[in-house]
């Protein structure tokens, strides 16, 4: 299909202007890292070209195969093939290249390129030759080039860089939820140094560690691990000097240590700062930050030969497997998100400045944790979350299966060793973590003797990524998100390993009962007492296209997700023993694999993809602000329609306030409709919405000037053509077999659920909802439907319909009849997140029909799979006359099996 996925003009143009500021502003953002001394960082994100190698045919000697176009970095390969209607997207090889001119003060430094993230294998030539390579898709890495630069004759240097996201069993993530988008995704820098210099050979790290053995209110105790590299040819005489400096810029505290390196070598050195006196303690509500400042000197002559500086927050924290977490002494609840790094229409090359964006819409929506899943991110998240006040978790991408074998267990200590070094010094991280989900469906199902050994290996690998940790860094916790099967985890021994046990829970989503949500934790606070828990995931589809007066589980409505977080959140706040809860996601994300109402997309976010906060982003506001509180909670649902009272004057239809108050007034068009009291954080109207503009404004009783206020626009379809609205009639937007209403945002159309025919009106005569072929819908399918975007049109229908019929007054009409063959097509595997897993093959049957509309033949024996495919839209539209009060009736005929329908569209067009 020709672009799945439409976003605004509006959001595009937001976008390009980010990009470009991102773009120019690199370089100077970079520059401001520079310090005084020998080192220098810039930015070497511009003058970049790409090239696919689908053969894999090309080498760093013989470029010239491809076909190049020029970019700037970052940079993805896979921003739009992911949202296509052709299964899969692009996994192979792509390569970059660039040329630049050395600079002659280089010439005895020390050079690297410093990339932040390459997804997933990347190997670096430099004039020809392998300068180096690295394995994983989230951590950064730094590459020395020094060695292969070109200085004599015009000093210019040819960089390649080949990249691939290829499935390898060697490199987790194996398969996941989430999209693997290829390329060099993330900033790259440029970084010279002098020939002695922190060690940039420690994964990817600076060189330098920062701990806090001791914090308290009353004294703060500071040590820094420093790793000092000697490239040059002779021993040297140095100092290391660390300084300490308040956030106003005062020095607090100094350390100085004589140091002697000898040529080549490269050594640790560790410091004890002066005891800080009544120190200013980081915190949520005051995230203060130290800075502390490392340099090396030479011993005689006292210049700067490298120097870091590096934040620091002082607190000290606990979790307690009765009580929950508490920091600096305090109780606090965890309360966040977790987030996925892509965005809409860029994939996951996003601009800092939305990321950083990502950490603000968070500590606004009034959370205080962010789980950074499944793997390392973007470093300005971390420095977010430190100068924002966020608690945040750290894992690798160690999702659904592991491989058997030494160098999958290799690469995942690689990853883990370069997450908490490149990490270290992030106040905000409190927890480092290494598994998600790792039993959701096992391998070997069929033998269960071999599957027992995969499950030993599993658990060997977790102990030896848990005791690489605890060595690493005893200072924080470590932790396992596991999936609802609370028994397998615990008979394979998983349970017992991590410090904290995360579960990702989704009673009430993808398997049946709210209620078990509650229940389950209380099981764990009986199984395992000495175990403090974090609920790492739960959250609810919701397409803000979609709403529901009557939602269900797996409708996609906003309304149910609103009462699912409501379940969810009163549960973990009711226990003490729950240390925190994270809402899965903090904003939709892409996976190709997925289809359902938005394809490729995982709706379960607070935000939408290109971040407008949803209903469920506001009711999080009402729970966790600690300001009063008072929205109108349906910020995207500006357009509405519905079907009118008797009087064709009004529709009556529920509007919902979100609040931390404990009452609200909503007033319609300056008229008062009553003040309510909240209950979980909600109040609720029944609201009679008049044809045209209506303008909503919610108060609060005891506070008039604390109100928020909403213009919308309704569409009153007629109940009955014979009254005042009759003459007026202008369209008709009618979904079968649903019990939800569509917005189409682009068209501002809103498609209302199907009613019974009585006379004088509009309706169905025979037929029954269509339902799936899983046991999570209720009605209709979640299949991707081909050649639209307006796939929930199309995703129900009624079956065996006998006749529609629309008692419209005489005039000239448009009809639009909307099929899709639902049943048939590939057999698709049940993919491993859908928990319920009970999937029923599918039969397709020979499905022949005609339409006749007032009498005359419109479809002649259709046969909707055999002429246009299975799951593909099919929209057959007449232009009518209708005269003598007839109105429109539409036969279905059978031939062979049942008629189907699946929407109907009128427009009168005179």
């Amino acid at each position: 299909m020709n672009g799945k996925r439409r976003f605004g003009k509006q959001v595009g143009r937001i976008i390009l202007v980010l990009m470009l500021f991102c773009r120019w502003s690199t370089p100077a953002a970079a520059q401001s890292d520079n310090l005084p001394g020998g080192r220098i960082k810039m930015g070497f994100n511009d003058a970049w070209f790409f090239g696919k190698d689908e053969k894999d045919q090309a080498g760093a000697a013989s470029l010239d195969v491809l076909k190049w176009k020029k970019i700037t970095l970052p940079h993805t390969w896979n921003a739009k093939d992911v949202l296509d209607d052709e299964p899969g997207y692009y996994r192979g090889t792509g390569w970059y290249k660039k040329s630049f001119k050395s600079n002659m003060s280089w010439k005895n430094k020390s050079v690297f390129l410093c990339f932040d993230g390459v997804n997933q294998e990347t190997e670096v030539y430099v004039n020809g030759r392998l300068a180096g390579s690295h394995k994983g898709g989230y951590t950064g890495f730094v590459i020395p080039i020094g060695h292969l630069l070109k200085f004599e004759g015009n000093g210019w240097n040819d960089i390649a860089v080949k990249v691939s996201n290829r499935y390898n069993e060697d490199i987790a993530p194996l398969t996941a939820d989430f999209t693997f988008f290829g390329g060099i995704y993330r900033n790259v820098n440029l970084l010279v140094t002098e020939d002695i210099h922190f060690s940039k050979a420690d994964y990817g790290s600076d060189g330098i560690y920062i701990r806090t053995p001791l914090v308290s209110d009353q004294k703060a105790a500071i040590q820094t691990e420093n790793k000092l590299e000697n490239a040059s040819g002779k021993i040297r005489k140095l100092k290391l000097i660390t300084v300490l400096f308040n956030a106003e810029g005062k020095q607090v505290a100094e350390k100085t240590t004589s140091v002697l390196l000898a040529a080549g070598e490269s050594k640790l050195i560790k410091q004890d700062l002066p005891v800080l006196e009544q120190p200013n303690l980081w915190s949520v509500d005051r995230p203060y930050l130290y800075r502390i400042v490392s340099r090396i000197t030479d011993a005689a002559g006292g210049g700067i030969l490298d120097q870091v500086s590096s934040s620091l927050g002082l607190r000290w924290f606990k979790f307690d497997a009765e009580k929950g977490f508490f920091l600096n002494g305090k109780a606090l609840k965890l309360v966040g998100a977790s987030r996925h790094q892509d965005y809409q229409g860029i994939g996951n090359a996003v601009p800092e400045a939305l990321q950083i964006r990502d950490v603000e819409l968070l500590k606004a929506m009034g959370g205080n944790f962010l789980r950074v899943a499944h793997y390392p991110q973007d470093p300005v998240i971390l420095e977010s979350c430190d100068r924002l006040g966020i608690l945040a978790s750290v894992e690798i991408p160690i999702v659904n299966a592991i491989t058997e074998s030494e160098a999958f267990t290799a690469v995942s200590k690689n990853m883990q060793l370069e997450m908490i070094r490149q990490n270290f010094n992030h106040p905000s991280v409190v927890i480092w973590a290494y598994m998600n989900e790792v039993l959701l469906r096992p391998k070997f199902g069929n033998d269960k003797i071999r599957q027992q050994l995969y499950f030993d290996h599993i658990r060997e690998l977790a102990q030896s990524l848990e005791d690489l940790t605890r060595k690493e860094d005893p200072s924080r916790y470590t932790m396992m998100a596991c999936h609802g099967d609370f028994d397998r985890y615990h008979k394979v021994g998983l349970t017992k390993i991590p410090m904290i046990v995360g579960w990702n829970l989704y009673q009430g989503w993808y398997s049946a009962g709210l209620d078990d949500f509650a229940k389950f934790l209380d099981k764990h606070h009986q199984v395992l007492p000495d175990k403090p828990l974090l609920v790492s995931e739960y959250g609810a589809d919701a397409d803000p296209r979609i709403r529901s007066f009557r939602p269900v589980r797996f409708d996609k409505s906003i309304e149910y997700a609103i009462n699912y977080h409501q379940v969810y959140l009163n549960a973990v706040l009711k226990r003490p023993f729950v240390s925190g809860a994270m809402a899965w996601n903090l904003a939709d994300f892409n996976s190709e694999t997925r289809e359902e109402t938005m394809p490729h997309i995982n709706n379960k976010g607070l935000l939408t993809l290109s971040r407008q906060a949803k209903d469920t982003y506001f009711l999080y506001q009402a729970y966790l602000l600690d300001r009063p509180f008072l929205k109108i909670s349906s910020e995207l649902w500006r357009d509405r329609a519905g079907i009118s009272d008797p009087s064709g004057t009004i529709s009556t239809q529920p509007v919902q306030v979100v609040t931390n108050l404990t009452s609200a007034e909503l007033f319609l068009n300056g008229k008062s409709l009553g003040i309510r009291q909240s209950k979980d954080k909600l109040c609720e109207w029944e609201v009679p919405f008049k044809q045209g503009e209506n303008s909503l404004r919610t108060v609060d009783p005891n506070n008039p000037l604390n109100s928020d206020q909403l213009v919308l626009n309704f569409n009153l379809v007629p109940q009955n053509f014979t009254g005042p609205l009759g003459k007026d009639f202008h369209q008709l937007n009618i979904l079968l077999g649903a019990d939800r209403y569509f917005i189409d945002q682009d068209l501002h159309q809103v498609w209302i659920p199907d009613q019974p025919y009585q006379q004088g009106s509009w309706g169905r005569i025979g037929g029954n909802p269509f339902k799936g072929s899983n046991n999570r819908i209720s009605y209709g399918s979640d299949k991707n439907i081909l050649n639209t975007d307006l796939d929930p049109v199309y995703q129900t229908q009624r079956i065996d319909i006998k006749q529609y019929k629309m008692d419209v007054p005489d005039g000239d009409y448009e009809l639009n009849l909307l099929f899709s063959e639902l049943i048939g097509g590939i057999d698709k595997e049940a993919l491993a997140y859908n928990l319920d897993n009970n999937h029923v093959k599918e039969k397709a049957e020979e499905r022949i029909f005609s339409v006749q509309v007032n009498g005359k033949v419109f479809l002649k024996d259709f046969n909707l799979a055999e002429n246009y495919g299975y799951a593909t839209a099919v929209k057959q539209q007449i232009r009518l006359n209708v005269t003598g009060g007839r109105g429109i009736t539409i036969d279905f005929i059978p031939v062979k099996g049942k008629p189907v329908l699946n929407a109907l569209q009128l427009r009168k067009t005179n």
